[in-house]
């Protein structure tokens, strides 16, 4: 995405949303859409400060918390149980896999894997979510091995 479709898919989402859209909301929105890979809080952070955005943990916290609620973006669990974020470009997608890189323990969203819900659940049970995760070496470790 360029520039100007991400600033317009973060004015297009957070119109849809339930709740004000505040310049803190659009940042970290904008930070996560613009990102190839998912963000742990940190990471998040220090790119919000490099953009002159100075904000607190707790506000930070509190705005990721907030856009996991709307649907605009959803929280992954790493395998070092730190979280990690990524941006919905569309709230109405199908669940989807995420790979976990061994090598440069990057987060990637694997929209064309479908982590489709499982059909043959016991009687009462209801699905809410799923989460599939996959890990090994993301392209870019696979092709620097093999230099």
């Amino acid at each position: 995405m360029t520039p100007d479709e991400i600033t317009q898919s973060v004015t297009k989402l957070l119109n849809q949303a339930s709740g004000r859209s505040t310049p803190v909301r659009e940042h970290v929105l904008n930070i996560l859409l613009s990102a190839p890979t998912a963000l742990n809080h940190h990471t998040i952070e220090a790119l919000a400060k490099e953009r002159g955005l100075s904000l607190d943990r707790v506000t930070l916290y509190r705005t990721l918390d907030w856009l996991v609620e709307q649907g605009i973006a959803h929280r992954i669990a790493s395998v070092n149980r730190a979280w990690f974020f990524s941006a919905v470009a569309e709230p109405e997608s199908q669940p989807h896999a995420h790979f976990h890189c061994k090598k440069c323990e990057q987060i990637y969203c694997l929209e064309g894997v479908n982590a489709a819900p499982m059909t043959n659940l016991p009687k009462d049970f209801q699905l809410e979510e799923t989460d599939l995760s996959l890990q090994g070496q993301c392209v870019s470790c696979t092709t620097h091995n093999k230099n």
